[in-house]
């Protein structure tokens, strides 16, 4: 079939052509942004799961609906080592600019401006020169004190907002890299904000260790917020995120082949796009077979090592590396920590250095206490293939020794 026609979309927070099995998360997301704006009390929703389950995609379906419904939107992406005054000054800026030009807003707008300044000479961050004869407002939002400072900046912008019959809706992407004091400063902010009976509301979506984070931080973070778990999708959401948009362009696929491919997949919304993808290329004609999807797969699992995969191993150091390819062979997981460190032949206390840091990278998490899984559905499997006998560093080292 013509590759140009491929309607299946495997990138990092593409849109798939059909966003199948998510509906009440966006419908309760849909609710929630209604009640906001008519100034009613509603959660924002922390979206949870493992990578590649597409929660980027729905939080930006919910930024879409949020400008549907005639919100301002503030849409960032929480990188490791980068704070949360430093991403918010620019987007804020913004919005305070174009609040600023509705006359009924200029006033309250300006003032937020000021604010602002305040704010970013407060945490050092860059503000730009186009604010000609705009003062900072000494006093306000401007302590240097996270937590302190950004629930006042948050409200000046909510008022502005309302001034001009708008609501605002901050989406945030990778929460879990947000340090503690920062994720403390926003849940305290949501707080604030929902008091008030405020226009402004935020959403995000993290690994699954998210909740426990904003738990740890603000003990009254669980009832700011839904956390809607967001997973592999079931049989049937499975078959129509594939057989819709095939149909869509007038092909079809065997009842045999979308059962192999779900199989293979496991449900994953990414994997789903990715074998998707490569079974339409690999078929000549209508329909896709299982001979089709067969020949796919070593193409589909070829792109996920030397992408999905492959980015994420590269990030770590070789005794990260060992800690992970000793919970592959352990198995799909979780894992005991204790069992992991008898894997590699060294402490617990040890192992749980290590630990540690690929929590603190997003590469494992606890689903429980003392155990460890992985935060990338399949990785197991992909260390095993691209780390075949592989023995704990310990054993390798007495190894080279009797050589």
């Amino acid at each position: 079939m013509d590759p140009a026609q491929n309607p299946f979309a495997p990138g990092a927070g593409t849109r798939p052509p059909e966003l199948a099995g998510r509906e009440k998360i966006v419908n309760d997301a849909l609710i929630a942004l209604r009640r906001v704006r008519a100034g009613r009390s509603a959660k924002g929703q922390i979206l949870l799961g493992l990578r590649g389950v597409g929660k980027t995609v729905l939080l930006n379906r919910i930024a879409e609906l949020a400008e549907d419904e005639g919100y301002l939107t503030l849409t960032l992406e929480a990188p490791e080592n980068r704070r949360l005054a430093e991403m918010l000054v620019p987007p804020l800026r913004a919005l305070l600019f174009k609040l600023s030009r509705a006359e009924r807003a200029r006033n309250l707008a300006n003032r937020g401006l000021a604010v602002l300044r305040g704010f970013a000479s407060a945490f050092e961050v860059k503000y730009g020169e186009l604010e000609v004869g705009i003062r900072s407002e000494a006093g306000t939002a401007d302590s240097g004190h996270l937590e302190a400072d950004l629930p006042e900046l948050f409200l000046t912008v909510a008022q502005a907002a309302k001034a001009d019959e708008k609501a605002v809706a901050l989406f945030i992407d990778e929460v879990q890299y947000l340090t503690p004091e920062d994720l403390s400063a926003l849940i305290v902010s949501a707080h604030r904000i929902g008091q008030r009976g405020l226009p402004f509301t935020v959403f995000g979506a993290g690994l699954p260790q998210l909740a426990a984070l904003a738990g740890e931080a603000k003990s009254y973070a669980e009832r700011l917020f839904d956390y809607p778990p967001v997973g592999p999708l079931d049989a049937d959401a499975a078959a129509r995120a594939i057989r819709e948009p095939v149909r869509d362009e007038g092909a079809e696929i065997e009842d045999r082949a979308l059962a192999d491919l779900i199989r293979k997949t496991e449900g994953y919304p990414y994997f789903l796009q990715e074998w998707g993808s490569h079974a339409w290329n690999a078929a000549p004609a209508s329909p896709i077979t299982a001979a089709h999807v067969r020949r796919a797969s070593d193409q589909a699992l070829a792109a996920l090592d030397n992408g999905f995969f492959r980015v994420r191993l590269d990030r770590l150091t070789p005794r990260e590396r060992n800690y992970v390819r000793a919970m592959a062979e352990l198995g799909t997981g979780p894992h005991r920590s204790g069992d992991i460190a008898n894997a590699l032949r060294m402490s617990v206390t040890t192992a749980g250095s290590l630990r540690n840091g690929l929590i603190r990278k997003g590469m494992i998490y606890s689903p429980a206490h003392g155990d460890t899984a992985f935060t990338v559905p399949m990785f197991d499997a992909f260390l095993r293939r691209t780390m075949p006998g592989w023995v704990p560093p310990s054993e390798a080292r007495n190894a080279g020794r009797k050589r």
